[in-house]
């Protein structure tokens, strides 16, 4: 999956869009956490130092992509700091980028991922929780809420026949209004984090796609 980015594509334009040279829209930045900073580059890139440029591993926060950021020399950044990643037009510490997969990442970067994601997902609840509201089927036999881990037809049921009375307003209401629903929070982010490290499952709810 892995793919170079020139950098001035911008995630919410569809391909048709691009295609029929349709401007790109850019009303909304799309931000990305760095997961790590390396100053000097990649270890293994055998170029002298003055030669290499300063790289991040980033997640974004919008649907979970990972990248690789080429830095500008005097960028000032830090594992955790957001950095604008489209449009293009809009960043400042990045000069170039491209998407990568979870086994691309340095190891800092893995064991920085969980919690940034779960960082994400406490931060946007409302977005998030929605999804338990707006979770539709995905086949005649298979509901988007059958992804998440520990939920079977009897918990996807229940959340399906409450959210019938009102919708869910944050984590603490699922956990209240749904029996047998345990940490919805952190149900999302093992599901999350399923679709981070493993590129070929066949449904992908939240990587890659606008949540």
């Amino acid at each position: 999956m892995t793919s170079a980015e020139s950098g001035d594509a911008d995630p919410d334009t569809s391909v048709d869009e691009t295609e029929n040279g349709a401007d790109a829209t850019t009303e909304d930045a799309e931000f990305a956490v760095v997961l790590d900073h390396l100053p000097h580059g990649q270890p293994d890139d055998d170029r002298p130092r003055y030669k290499k440029s300063p790289l991040a591993y980033a997640l974004g926060e919008r649907d979970f992509r990972l990248f690789e950021l080429r830095l500008g020399d005097e960028s000032d950044i830090s594992i955790g700091d957001r950095v604008v990643v489209f449009p293009s037009e809009e960043r400042d510490a990045v000069e170039e980028l491209r998407e990568v997969e979870y086994d691309d990442l340095s190891n800092t970067a893995l064991s920085e991922l969980e919690y940034v994601v779960e960082d994400i997902v406490e931060e946007n609840e409302r977005r998030f929780v929605d999804f338990y509201n707006d979770a539709q089927p995905i086949t005649l036999r298979l509901h988007q809420l059958n992804l998440l881990p520990g939920i079977g037809k009897k918990l996807r049921n229940n959340i399906l026949d409450e959210r019938k009375r009102g919708p869910y307003e944050s984590f603490e209401d699922l956990e209240d209004r749904v029996s047998g629903l345990h940490h919805p929070r952190d149900v999302l982010v093992e599901r999350i984090m399923e679709e981070l490290r493993d590129d070929d499952l066949k449904y992908k709810t939240f990587v890659g796609r606008d949540t």
